[in-house]
């Protein structure tokens, strides 16, 4: 490992994760547990969407911040003054989320322009604290190729912010699609480079904990203020073995098969397989996570509100999507991740995610604490087939005797 002369340290091979990055992620969750909230202020399918929107956009940024502590370690010099500085603007924006479509504009500091303004700060220090740690040409040609997209994806940004509503809406998810999907294009030309696998996979591992431990902790804080009946205890109690089933379904030998076949790919590959493992189909995952959580807190708001009725009232459609749709997406995400590590169907995980959206009928008309409670049976199901299957251990591990 060198110092350079230009205050930056390379990373190699064996560089893990700095507690410094871990402080990173720690203001990325927060941001995302905003997200949940700015959802579950009004939780229709249009909010849902935007929801949605704004989870793609941090992802990507929280991202590209993985991709840079790889390439340099993000605890030292410029690029954690850098970092630092990030972290700050991503923080601004998490404050703005709640009002990120607001209707009543405040003309002194306007809650969508705001955020659009840390995101934007967010991704362009990243591509500067790139290019300055950059010795590659070919991680110079790929860094120059993705600024064009951020370039042109910032004037619906802004322009969509200044409008609202719909158009909003629209412009903004205009925007994710030139800016992350114009990054995608270039990579193919271009791809990046992958100094450290046991640096990457442990970043992603740690996001998805801490992910579900501000999800648990979010359920906890719904439920805690108002712990009067058995029926709000026992809804929190369901959600904690939710939080608990999508923890096992990652870490019980799955994260660990998928970094062992990580490191088994050739070095000139490595790059572009993370980008489409982790960065690509680890999305499902925490978006799934995120949705969940707006389920879980929905029953609780109504066990909450609605006393003697526990036993009479539906969840409501946003909810039931939220709670089953999430766990559909977070099972996709995983199939995603054996499909494109391993090259093989991950039928289990498939098969689950079908058997959740089908689901959501049935679910849609029982009541709320018995919709929680059929998505927990229907969780524990699937760890139980997986575990006994053993498919997803043989499939990977079949990869890598390949």
């Amino acid at each position: 490992m060198r110092i350079s002369r230009t205050r930056y340290e390379t990373t190699e091979a064996t560089h893990r994760t700095t507690n410094f990055e871990i402080f990173f992620d720690l203001v990325f969750v927060f941001a995302l547990t905003r997200i949940v909230e700015f959802m579950a202020q009004t939780p229709t399918a249009v909010t849902m969407l935007r929801g949605l929107i704004l989870i793609l956009l941090l992802w990507f940024s929280w991202s590209s911040y993985v991709w840079l502590g790889n390439e340099a370690r993000a605890d030292v010099g410029l690029i954690r003054t850098g970092t630092l500085a990030a972290m700050a603007a991503l923080f601004v924006a998490a404050l703005a989320i709640p009002d990120a479509w607001q209707e009543e504009p405040d003309p002194l500091l306007p809650a969508p322009l705001l955020l659009a303004f840390a995101y934007l700060v967010v991704r362009v220090l990243h591509l500067a604290l790139y290019l300055y740690v950059s010795r590659s040409a070919q991680l110079t040609r790929t860094l120059r190729l993705s600024a064009i997209p951020l370039a042109l994806g910032w004037i619906p940004l802004v322009v969509g912010a200044l409008l609202g509503g719909t158009a909003q809406t629209a412009l903004w998810a205009v925007a994710f699609l030139i800016d992350v999907g114009g990054g995608r294009i270039a990579s193919r030309y271009s791809p990046w480079e992958l100094r450290s696998v046991s640096h990457f996979t442990e970043r992603h591992r740690l996001v998805i904990i801490i992910a579900i431990g501000e999800s648990l902790i979010s359920i906890g804080l719904g439920a805690g203020a108002e712990l009067a009946t058995w029926w709000v205890l026992l809804a929190a109690l369901l959600g904690f073995v939710v939080t608990v089933c999508l923890w096992r379904l990652y870490f019980d030998r799955f994260a660990s098969a998928v970094e062992h076949v990580m490191a088994t790919v050739p070095r000139a590959r490595r790059g572009t397989i993370a980008g489409d493992v982790f960065s690509l189909a680890h999305l499902p995952m925490i978006a799934g996570i995120m949705y969940v959580a707006l389920g879980i807190e929905q029953v609780l708001a109504m066990l909450i509100h609605e006393g003697a009725g526990v036993g009479r009232h539906t969840l409501g459609l946003s909810g039931v999507v939220a709670l089953y749709g999430g766990g559909a997406l977070y099972l996709v995400g995983r199939a995603l991740c054996v499909r494109l590590t391993a090259g093989r169907a991950a039928l289990p995980a498939i098969v689950g995610a079908l058997a959740l959206l089908l689901l959501i009928a049935p679910a849609r008309v029982l009541p709320a604490l018995s919709a929680l409670a059929l998505l927990v049976v229907a969780l524990l199901v699937q760890c139980a087939a997986e575990r006994r299957s053993g498919t997803l251990g043989a499939t990977l591990t079949a990869k890598r005797a390949g």
